[in-house]
């Protein structure tokens, strides 16, 4: 393993899951020790559902009370319930529907079966997340996890996307991503960087370009990314492979 400030490198993919995994845990503990509760924010894509199956699967999971730990989402594609592409199926089924969670401490973003718009799922969104932070804003947010693409965005938050610039709101509806689905919702930047903690996760080489950009810039939307209390990027050898600066 490998550091560098805020960046912390990992062999592989497996590896690096099974490090988050246990991160996430002693992350939520801590929480817990102090509040009695804890909060984090989920995403999607392939090696955060390692994570996921790595925590099920954790020796250590038992030191959380999951009953108390409130699940949201950084965004979601607004497709209908139970779809395998939404992030919230993807969660559920690698862990969540495993361990003894409270159903009214999951907050998964309204589906297209739900709603008629993902402006509208964004609306919804914004008004629980309010009445969970006490009638305003977001909720402190113990942690959050964001995956990055190959062009550097973050949750739905695309380059030159208009949701990208969104800063007065909590969550937006997003149009004409540049991934499919084209419609989807997605914390706005503020909220992301309302987090008491942001950990950046990148696997494999597609993401290499995207992470040095992201990192040496500051430009993409993953490299705008500075929670309240610290962000980490937290990568494998493949995914660092364009950072110079670090020695393997």
């Amino acid at each position: 393993m490998s550091r560098s400030g805020a960046v912390i490198v990992h062999n592989d993919a497996d590896v690096l899951a099974e490090a988050v995994a246990s991160r996430l845990i002693n992350r939520l503990a801590d929480a817990q020790a102090h509040r009695g509760e804890a909060s984090i924010v989920l995403t999607g894509g392939r090696i955060a559902a390692k994570v996921y199956q790595n925590i099920l699967g954790s020796p250590i999971r038992t030191v959380v009370n999951w009953s108390k730990v409130d699940f949201w989402w950084g965004d979601e594609r607004f497709l209908p319930s139970g779809d395998p592409e939404r992030n919230e199926t993807q969660a559920r089924e690698a862990f969540l529907d495993h361990l003894k969670v409270d159903p009214a401490r999951v907050h998964p973003m309204a589906a297209a079966d739900a709603v008629a718009t993902p402006e509208e799922a964004a609306e919804l969104y914004r008004a629980e997340l309010a009445k969970a932070a006490g009638g305003e804003g977001t909720p402190a947010f113990d942690l959050l996890l964001l995956g990055i693409g190959e062009d550097g965005h973050v949750a739905s938050l695309f380059p030159g996307n208009p949701a990208l610039d969104v800063d007065a709101v909590a969550a937006v509806g997003v149009r004409n991503s540049p991934k499919p689905p084209p419609e989807r919702v997605s914390l706005t930047m503020t909220a992301i960087n309302s987090a008491t903690a942001a950990w950046i996760i990148a696997s494999g080489a597609g993401k290499a370009e995207a992470v040095d950009e992201a990192l040496s810039k500051r430009e993409l939307p993953a490299g705008r990314v500075q929670a309240v209390g610290h962000t980490r990027w937290l990568i494998d050898k493949d995914a660092a492979a364009n950072l110079k600066h670090l020695e393997f």
